[in-house]
C-alpha cells in the first residue's frame, strides 16, 4: 500500500525535480511527512508569495519547471500574486497547495479557501484532486500543461484526505493525453514562406523579440537569424537578453521607458518582425497604429497573442524555435540595405545620453553599466520593480548571462526571492539582486532564507527614500502633488538589518565609493548588501 503523500513525492522524482520551495502547513503535513525520505530538497521560504517567486527565478535559469507548496487558506491565497506573476511572464510552474478534508469542502471550516477558483484567471489549468488513485494523471498532466504551448503556472490542489488515504499501487503515465489539448508546435510553411517574401521586400525592416525567443531556447536561433540578414534587433522588457547588448545589431529595449533609438527604429521600419510578444501598451503606446505604419509578421506559439494588441500581416502560430530555423533556411542571400545599417548605426551615437550626476549620491545608470562590466560573463541579474528596473533594463549590458525581472505583472518584491531560485538553479553564477528601497521592504524577510542556506547571493539596493517611479509620475502628471510615497530617510538601517542576518553590507553615496564595494561584493564568496544612495531627483530615463 502507498499513500497519496507517497504518490505526490513519487510523481516529482518521476519528472526529475530536484528542488522544492514551500511553507508547510498541517493541510499540507502528509505531504512534508513523505518528503522526508526523498532526495528532493525543500527550501524553507518566509513567505508563500515567495516560493512562487523562487520557483520563477529556478525556472527561468534552467529552463525545467519551478516546483512550489504551500498549505491551504492562507497560505494558498499568499501564492496568488506570484502564480499571477508567473503567468503574465509565461513562467512554468507547478504550484501544489495542501486543501482541507474533502467532505468539509464548502462549508468554510478552518484554513479553507477555494484556491482553484480565486486562480482561475492566473493558472493555464488547476486541479482539484478528489480520487488519491487520480494523483499520478493529475500530476503528468500539470507538469505537461505547464511546459508546453506558452508555458505557464497550473495548480494542483491536494485534500489533505486524498493524502492520507492509501493504495494498493504507483503507476506513473508514461505520457499525458489531453483531449483538446494540441499545442501547434511546427508553423504554416505557407506563411513562413510568406514572411521571407515580405522581408525580402524591406528597406527598413526590424525585429522585435519577446520573452517567448528565450522561453523557447530560439535565442541563438535568432541571433543568427539576424547576424546573417543585418536586421536591427529591438527587445521588450521580457526580450531582453536575446542578443548580447554591445552586439552593433541589438537597438536595446523599447517602449515608454525604453531606448530612444529602439523607439526610432521601430517607428520607421516599413516590415516589424514580432517574436514572442504581446507588445503591450508599455512596449508601444498605440500598438494598433503599428500596422498602419508598418506590415506586421507575428509569430507566437498562443494564437490569442496574435492580433490581440496589433493587427499581423502574416500571422505564425508556433514554436519560435522551429520557425526561426525554417525562416534561416529559406532566406536566401538577403541582407539589408547598407542605408538602413548606417542609419541604425548613426542613431545610436546621435540619441546617446550621458546621465547627470548629483552629489552625495549614486548616479544609478552609469553604476549599473560600470557593474555589467565588473560581473562574469555568465551572470544572473535580477531586477525588482520600479526606477530600479527600467535602470536595470536599459544600462546593464547582457553578455552570456541573463536578466530576470517581472514584466507582465510588475510585481514588487519578486526580486531577492526570485534570485534565491536562481542561485539554486545555477550555484556556478555570480546572482545579483538590484532593488529599490521600497520593494526590497516587501521581500527582505528572505534575507533568512538567504543566510539559512548559505547563499551567495548579491543584493544592491538603490536607496532614494521614496516610491521612486509613482513619485515621478506624480511629478509629471499631477503637478507634483505627492501621495503616499515617502519613506522616512534613513530608516530602517539596511546595513543594521543585514547585520542582523550575518550578512556583510556597506553604504555607498557616490560612484567611486559604490563601485569599490562592488568589486569587494563580487570578490566575496558570501553573501553581501550593497546600499547605494541615490537622488530623489533621478529620472528612470
Amino acid at each position: 500500500m502507498i499513500s497519496g503523500a507517497e504518490i505526490m513525492v513519487k510523481c516529482l522524482e518521476q519528472e526529475g525535480v530536484e528542488i522544492v520551495f514551500g511553507y508547510p502547513g498541517a493541510a499540507i503535513c502528509p505531504f512534508y511527512d513523505a518528503l522526508l525520505d526523498s532526495d528532493i530538497k525543500h527550501i524553507l521560504v518566509r513567505q508563500e508569495q515567495n516560493s512562487v517567486h523562487a520557483a520563477s527565478g529556478y525556472a527561468r535559469s534552467v529552463s525545467k519547471p519551478g516546483v512550489c507548496v504551500a498549505t491551504s487558506g492562507p497560505g494558498a491565497t499568499n501564492m496568488i500574486t506570484g502564480i499571477a506573476t508567473a503567468y503574465m511572464d509565461s513562467i512554468p510552474i507547478v504550484a501544489i497547495t495542501g486543501q482541507v478534508r474533502s467532505d468539509l469542502i464548502g462549508r468554510d471550516v478552518f484554513q479553507e479557501a477555494d484556491i482553484t477558483g480565486a486562480c482561475e484567471p492566473f493558472v493555464k489549468h488547476s486541479y482539484l484532486v478528489r480520487d488519491t488513485e487520480d494523483l499520478p494523471r493529475v500530476f503528468k498532466e500539470a507538469f505537461y500543461i505547464a511546459t508546453t504551448g506558452r508555458p505557464g503556472p497550473v495548480l494542483i490542489d491536494v485534500p489533505i484526505d486524498i493524502q492520507s488515504n492509501k493504495v494498493k499501487k504507483f503507476s506513473y503515465p508514461k505520457k499525458a493525453e489531453i483531449a483538446g489539448y494540441k499545442p501547434t508546435v511546427e508553423g504554416h510553411t505557407r506563411q513562413i514562406e510568406k514572411a521571407a517574401e515580405l522581408i525580402k521586400s524591406a528597406s527598413r525592416p526590424v525585429i522585435c523579440a519577446g520573452g517567448g525567443v528565450l522561453t523557447s531556447g530560439a535565442k541563438l536561433k535568432l541571433v543568427e537569424f539576424a547576424m546573417k540578414t543585418g536586421i536591427p534587433v529591438v527587445s521588450t522588457m521580457m526580450g531582453i537578453g536575446v542578443m548580447p547588448t554591445e552586439n552593433k545589431l541589438y537597438l536595446g529595449m523599447l517602449g515608454s521607458h525604453g531606448k530612444r533609438v529602439a523607439n526610432r527604429a521601430i517607428h520607421e521600419a516599413d516590415v516589424i518582425m514580432i517574436c514572442g510578444a504581446r507588445v503591450g501598451d508599455r512596449a508601444v503606446a498605440s500598438p494598433d497604429q503599428l500596422s498602419v505604419r508598418s506590415s506586421i509578421i507575428h509569430i507566437d506559439i498562443d494564437p490569442a497573442e496574435i492580433g490581440k494588441n496589433v493587427e499581423a500581416t502574416i500571422p505564425i502560430v508556433g514554436d519560435m524555435k522551429s520557425v526561426i530555423s525554417h525562416l534561416c533556411d529559406i532566406i536566401g542571400d538577403y541582407h539589408v540595405p547598407h542605408m538602413w545599417e548606417d542609419t541604425t548605426e548613426r542613431w545610436k551615437q546621435e540619441l546617446f545620453r550621458i546621465p547627470p550626476r548629483f552629489d552625495g549620491c549614486v548616479e544609478p545608470r552609469s553604476f549599473v553599466a560600470r557593474l555589467s562590466e565588473m560581473l562574469p560573463n555568465k551572470s544572473i541579474l535580477v531586477a525588482d520593480v520600479g526606477q530600479n528596473q527600467i535602470w536595470c533594463a536599459n544600462n546593464f549590458r547582457i553578455k552570456e548571462g541573463r536578466f530576470l525581472t517581472t514584466g507582465g505583472m510588475g510585481t514588487m518584491g519578486y526580486s531577492v526571492p526570485a534570485a534565491i531560485g536562481a542561485k539554486f538553479a545555477r550555484p556556478d553564477r555570480q546572482v545579483v539582486v538590484v532593488c529599490g528601497d521600497g520593494s526590497f521592504q516587501m521581500g527582505m524577510n528572505e534575507l533568512g532564507t538567504i543566510a539559512q542556506n548559505h547563499l551567495n547571493v548579491k543584493i544592491i539596493i538603490m536607496r532614494n527614500d521614496r516610491l521612486g517611479m509613482v513619485r515621478e509620475l506624480q511629478k509629471n502628471l499631477y503637478d507634483g502633488r505627492y501621495s503616499g510615497v515617502f519613506l522616512d530617510d534613513e530608516t530602517p538601517s539596511f546595513t543594521k538589518i543585514a547585520e542582523a542576518y550575518n550578512i556583510d553590507s556597506a553604504y555607498a553615496t557616490s560612484n567611486e565609493e559604490a563601485e569599490k564595494y562592488a568589486q569587494e561584493m563580487i570578490k566575496s564568496d558570501k553573501p553581501f548588501l550593497l546600499v547605494c544612495r541615490v537622488s530623489p531627483d533621478t529620472p528612470s530615463i
